[in-house]
């Protein structure tokens, strides 16, 4: 699928913020004052900048307000209305961090589950999607959450945590990719399914359906290559969480820290952007892009 940089933007700092919140409504670091405005600045502004960006991607920005009322059946209703339920309770945590110096345990725990919660709802937009084999498996919640909670640990500066959250991470975008790889496979879609002529025999496509582009092309259907594409999984994984740990492990001081949430950041940006990338929709079958 064609990689809209909104999209990446989204689900990279949204991911990253809330699961920096879920952190902080366990306590963990239990900061009050102006560290905690601090903690709670970054966590707000990750989140907060991811899901407006996502509204980037709409055709019709207005229309966002419309997503919160079809939650019976849509996940990405679910997700704002999880999104603004987690950031609303924990901003009343925050206060109670910030200015009264008491950290409400109860509030706390309840707005990290909130927060965690809207990742996992933002996994399922995609996991849901049969007509995208490889978005289509458990894994990808997997990953979204595992990037989540080693990019929260690592903001929330809880080294013990970190290192072994992001080599987990690592982990899971390599299985990940090896799983995704074969889905599309799998799942036994091919062009005599998807035109419903499989009884004639073989079927092959005898000219493009239209001369011109459409949306179906520009958005569904987007060929990176095989040798780029493998460089890249090489640079997202050593960023976003080999490096990370590896720099955490050999110093716990501060420089060491900036530089392991910089390519960590950057390494999620670019596996994001994979992510995406990678992704075949089953209507390229229709295009001969298979």
């Amino acid at each position: 699928m064609n990689p809209a940089p909104s999209v990446i933007l989204f689900t990279a700092f949204s991911g990253l913020g809330f699961g920096l919140l879920t952190f902080l409504g366990f306590g963990v670091p239990a900061v009050t004052g102006w560290i905690a405005f601090v903690f709670y600045f970054i966590a707000y502004a990750l989140a907060v900048g991811g899901l407006v960006a996502s509204t980037f991607h709409l055709g019709n920005p207005k229309n966002a307000l419309k997503a919160f009322s079809q939650w019976r059946t849509s996940w990405l209703s679910r997700e704002g209305i999880l999104a603004v339920s987690a950031l609303g309770t924990m901003g009343v945590y925050a206060i109670g961090a910030i200015f009264l110096g008491q950290l409400w345990s109860t509030l706390g725990v309840i707005g990290a589950l909130l927060s965690i919660t809207t990742v996992f709802s933002t996994s399922m937009i995609y996991a849901q999607l049969a007509t995208v084999p490889r978005w289509n498996h458990p894994i990808t919640t997997l990953l979204f959450l595992a990037l989540s909670l080693s990019g929260g640990a690592l903001l929330a500066g809880r080294i013990s945590l970190a290192i072994p959250l992001l080599l987990a991470a690592g982990g899971v975008q390599i299985t990940a990719w090896i799983l995704g790889d074969a889905r599309f496979a799998q799942r036994g879609t091919t062009l005599e399914t998807a035109t419903g002529l499989g009884f004639l025999g073989k079927v092959r496509l005898f000219e493009s359906p239209h001369t011109g582009g459409n949306y179906l092309l520009n958005e569904m259907v987007y060929v990176v290559g095989r040798k780029h594409a493998q460089r890249l999984r090489v640079i997202a994984v050593l960023w976003f969480s080999v490096i990370p740990a590896v720099l955490l492990t050999l110093s716990h001081s501060h420089i060491a820290a900036l530089f392991a949430v910089i390519f960590h950041v950057a390494g999620v940006l670019a596996a994001r952007w994979l992510f995406f990338a990678e992704a075949e929709h089953v209507v390229g079958l229709y295009y001969g892009k298979r």
